[in-house]
C-alpha cells in the first residue's frame, strides 16, 4: 500500500513559481513511476508530468514543457514538481499519483495509476 500526501500549493501571481512536493509512506517508493495530474473546475483531470522509478525518463504535457520540472528523491520517498512562469490557466488542483510500470503501459494515462494523493490547490492570478 502506498499513501501519498501533496503539499506546496497556494495562491500566486502570473509569472511566479511554486514547488509542489509529494511524500510517500510506502516502503517500495523506488519501484513506482510517479506522476502529477491536475483538474481545473469544470474540466477533466489531465496529465501534467511523470518520472520513471530512477528518474531517468520524464514526460510532460506540451503546455508545461520548459516551465515545469518533475524530479524525485528515492531516499526521501518524495517527488517534486517545480513550476515556473505560472499562468492563470495552470490554476487547478494538483494530484500526485503512483503506478507500477509494465511493458506497453503509458505514463500519461491517469487510469493506469494505482495510488493517488488528496490534491493540493494551485491558484494563479492574472
Amino acid at each position: 500500500q502506498v499513501q501519498l500526501v501533496e503539499s506546496g500549493g497556494g495562491l500566486v501571481q502570473a509569472g511566479d513559481s511554486l514547488r509542489l512536493s509529494c511524500a510517500s509512506s510506502g516502503r517500495t517508493f523506488s519501484s513506482y513511476w510517479m506522476g502529477w495530474f491536475r483538474q481545473a473546475p469544470g474540466k477533466e483531470r489531465e496529465f501534467v508530468a511523470a518520472i520513471s522509478w530512477r528518474g531517468g525518463s520524464t514526460y510532460y504535457q506540451d503546455s508545461v514543457k520548459g516551465r515545469f520540472t518533475i524530479s524525485r528523491d528515492n531516499a526521501k520517498k518524495t517527488v517534486h514538481l517545480q513550476m515556473n512562469s505560472l499562468k492563470p490557466e495552470d490554476t487547478a488542483v494538483y494530484y500526485c499519483a503512483a503506478k507500477i510500470y509494465y511493458s506497453g503501459s503509458s505514463p500519461t494515462r491517469g487510469d493506469e495509476y494505482e495510488y493517488w494523493g488528496q490534491g493540493t490547490q494551485v491558484t494563479v492570478s492574472s
